[in-house]
């Protein structure tokens, strides 16, 4: 079920709204938190009943596994840390068959000269995020920092329907806790008005700007090996996947939250205007925040982090950037782009330590701005392209070595020249050219948005410095113009499109 559905807006999210809020009444939480969950396995099941089996086991699995560690944690502590392995090793090992197993025996396949027959491995909806969710658990019943959950806590704590599919990735230490907070099961106004202020203006970003724009793009990549983009065609494929996948992530955190909200729960933010930051290390720290919170702590902190040397560092940095870069894929593309980011990590840090023994000058804001954009802008070549084939194919485009732009392009635009927008109206139809034209404006307005609008968080939450006038404030005015804004996106949810995330 996704978010900018009419069957989640209009009967699921109400429904499961009510119900929550009615059994909240009762002194006992069990049956608010009991619907809580059957609502989100129901959310989960919408996709496919025969995975949420799957989920079922995963959770039972790892919550009898971390139980077992915290009950010989103190007093055995190596059956603790063989136990923590085995089950990380499982979560690994099920998160590799279905999403790695394709990927990794055509490879061999290739070099071997075999072919294996794999083909048919569906991915399970959300397996990388409830997967990352309870690694984090058993590795913190490991090291002291989870505590013995009831059942419902813990699987309502991994079903959540607002995080569940893409994040953010919440740990158990954050959630579960607001779960016991009776404040929560009460009606508070406050909550819901900014949950719903998050909820539309996520809806609208998805609908109004990541989709249209995310049109411009899709086509050139998916193209690019047998139809090689000119430099013109290369650059506005680039600059709208960059923007539309900004606002459609973007997007989708915003409604997390949101929802979240209404139930009274805080989630930790997962976005905050990356494409603002001054350095890689700003980047990482801005863009899906949590994350980069898992790959610090799971990850690159337990290979050893900074703590043996610079080369050291250097090594973990790498391996932690390129695994997180496969988690987002199956693909050498994939590889390439967490690998690319490691390296721009590593200079950044080199660089930043350079100016600090004096060695290098420091850049000043506003061209780490420029310089941070275009290295994230040029990673994104390897996320978008389907293979390294299109990947090359588009880096030749906006090199412009492939020539300023495509024939049929050219010819098009000489028509414009010779015949004015009525004869290209007759050549590519009316619809059509209302489509491209209204899909590069929304680009336009994307990239002034990007550079120079507070985020989300910032205006409902009132973390905005400038621009008050933009400040989320409970009032009629405000009111009225949500309600608009719904209607406009209930109006264009006619063609559905997933979220970026949505099967990672």
């Amino acid at each position: 079920m996704l978010f900018n559905s009419h069957i989640f807006i209009l009967a699921f999210l109400p429904l499961t709204l009510a119900g929550w809020l009615l059994l909240g009444r009762l002194q006992d939480t069990r049956p608010a938190r009991l619907w809580l969950l059957a609502a989100s396995l129901v959310f989960y099941g919408w996709w496919s009943w025969l995975y949420l089996g799957l989920l079922l086991l995963s959770m039972a699995g790892n919550y009898s596994l971390g139980n077992a560690i915290l009950s010989v944690r103190d007093n055995a502590p190596g059956r603790a840390r063989l136990l923590a392995i085995l089950g990380i090793s499982a979560n690994v090992g099920l998160l590799a068959w279905y999403k790695y197993s394709a990927f990794v025996l055509q490879n061999v396949g290739a070099l071997a000269g075999l072919d294996f027959a794999v083909g048919g491995v569906i991915l399970p909806l959300a397996i990388s995020f409830y997967t990352f969710l309870q690694i984090a658990y058993l590795a913190d019943c490991r090291g002291g920092r989870a505590e013995r959950y009831s059942v419902l806590d813990y699987t309502l704590f991994v079903t959540f329907f607002p995080h569940l599919i893409a994040g953010p990735i919440v740990h158990h230490n954050e959630l579960i806790p607001q779960f016991h907070d009776r404040g929560i099961y009460r009606f508070r106004a406050e909550d819901v008005v900014a949950g719903l202020a998050f909820f539309i203006l996520g809806l609208l970003k998805k609908l109004v700007l990541a989709d249209p724009v995310g049109a411009l793009s899709a086509p050139v990549f998916q193209t690019a090996a047998g139809a090689p983009p000119g430099f013109a065609e290369a650059w506005i494929a680039l600059l709208a996947f960059s923007a539309g996948l900004y606002f459609d992530f973007s997007a989708y955190s915003d409604m997390a939250i949101g929802l979240a909200r209404m139930f009274g729960i805080r989630f930790p933010y997962n976005f905050n205007s990356p494409y603002q930051a001054v350095s890689m290390i700003d980047f990482w720290r801005r863009w899906h925040m949590t994350l980069s919170r898992f790959l610090r702590d799971y990850i690159y902190i337990p290979l050893g982090g900074s703590r043996q040397g610079s080369g050291k560092r250097h090594v973990n940095l790498m391996a932690t950037m390129v695994l997180g870069g496969l988690w987002h894929g199956a693909g050498w593309t994939f590889v390439v782009w967490g690998a690319l980011h490691g390296f721009y990590l590593l200079v950044n840090h080199l660089w930043r330590g350079a100016v600090a023994a004096g060695r290098a000058p420091a850049l000043g804001v506003g061209l780490g701005r420029v310089l941070t954009l275009l290295a994230v802008m040029l990673a994104w070549v390897f996320f978008a392209a389907p293979d390294l084939a299109s990947a090359r194919a588009i880096l030749g485009g906006l090199s412009g070595t492939q020539g300023w732009a495509q024939p049929e392009t050219t010819r098009l635009l000489a028509l414009l020249v010779t015949s004015g927008p009525i004869g290209l109206v007759q050549e590519m139809g009316g619809t059509a050219l209302l489509g491209l034209a209204g899909s590069l404006a929304m680009l336009g307005i994307a990239l002034v948005l990007i550079m120079v609008a507070p985020n989300s968080q910032a205006i409902i939450d009132g973390e905005a410095s400038t621009l008050s006038r933009l400040r989320f404030r409970p009032r009629i005015g405000m009111a009225v113009t949500a309600a608009g804004a719904f209607l406009l996106a209930l109006s264009l949810m006619a063609d559905v499109k997933e979220f970026v995330y949505f099967q990672f």
